[in-house]
């Protein structure tokens, strides 16, 4: 039978590796420029700047969109270092 406790260091590697990504990804800082619109987004997808040079709403939205899709992609590599260790907690699936 297997003990339930055998895999709690496991558990507690895998927390300790996602608070580490975490905040690699606070630190990680994209640029977008697009439309005329600038956008500094963090990896944790945290604008930290706008700047829209009087550029219409729906320009503006884009660039917030292309800049989201940038940050989640800088944090799916980030997360994909954690997969192999997740799948096998899992049971290797």
């Amino acid at each position: 039978m297997d003990n339930p406790f055998s895999k709690l260091g496991e558990l507690k590697r895998m927390r300790d590796q996602a608070m580490k990504i975490q905040k690699e990804l606070q630190a990680e800082i994209v640029n977008v420029d697009s439309h005329g619109v600038q956008i500094v987004i963090t990896g944790d997808q945290k604008i930290q700047s706008i700047s829209t040079n009087g550029k219409s709403d729906n320009d503006i939205m884009e660039a917030i969109n292309e800049a989201v899709k940038k940050s989640q992609e800088v944090a799916a590599r980030k997360l994909s270092t954690m997969q192999g260790g997740l799948s096998g907690l899992l049971g290797g699936q």
